[in-house]
């Protein structure tokens, strides 16, 4: 009888072990669900997010669902992802922005469209804006840009379209001397309008 009570002591510490175990684990398996549930909604690139807060910390009438801390991930208005990357600024028409472009718009690295028409945004064009070497199609037309053309988007060697018209630009446009970039660098550019002028580079 006694031999029997010991066996099944032992079996009891068996199973409570086994148990505790199993818990154990348990809470291991969710605790890794949940970070890769954290790491797939936070998915815009941290770089990028840095840019875009520092954006909408100095721009006014932003879109109202730029909130929160994922602008890829909460698919803020006029804001297109690849692969975490932002490659897409739209916000066109937002009559109100009332802003510089800053210089730190070159950060965004991955950006091919570049879309600003209508927003009221007032000083130069940033001379940074030439190092967007991913840059198609770069729409700054209908606002209150001043100062010369910066040669620097001569650099922009995978612009297809280029508008800066209807602006209070002034100065030449900018033509290449070897090393300083110039407009004729832009090889693959189909529509340049300038000053309120349409130039059809390539046809």
């Amino acid at each position: 009888m006694f031999l029997m009570q010991v066996l099944h002591s032992i079996e009891l510490d068996e199973i409570e072990k086994l148990r505790v175990e199993m818990v154990q684990r348990i809470r291991l398996w969710m605790m890794i669900c949940c970070c890769q549930v954290m790491l797939i909604a936070a998915v815009t690139d941290p770089n990028d997010l840095a840019v875009l807060n520092a954006l909408k910390s100095g721009w006014e009438n932003l879109p109202p669902d730029w909130k929160g801390s994922d602008p890829c991930g909460s698919n803020w208005e006029g804001i297109n992802c690849t692969d975490s990357r932002v490659t897409t600024l739209d916000l066109s028409n937002n009559k109100e922005i009332k802003a510089i472009l800053p210089q730190s718009i070159q950060n965004l690295k991955n950006l091919t469209t570049l879309i600003l028409i209508g927003c009221s945004f007032r000083g130069p064009i940033p001379d940074s804006i030439g190092s967007l070497k991913q840059l198609v199609f770069l729409g700054l037309n209908n606002n209150s840009f001043t100062g010369p053309i910066p040669p620097s988007i001569g650099n922009l060697s995978n612009l297809s379209w280029l508008d800066l018209s209807d602006n209070q630009l002034s100065g030449p446009i900018p033509v290449s001397h070897p090393p300083a970039p110039g407009l004729d660098n832009l090889v693959k550019t189909k529509h340049l309008y300038v000053l309120s002028l349409i130039y059809h580079i390539r046809e």
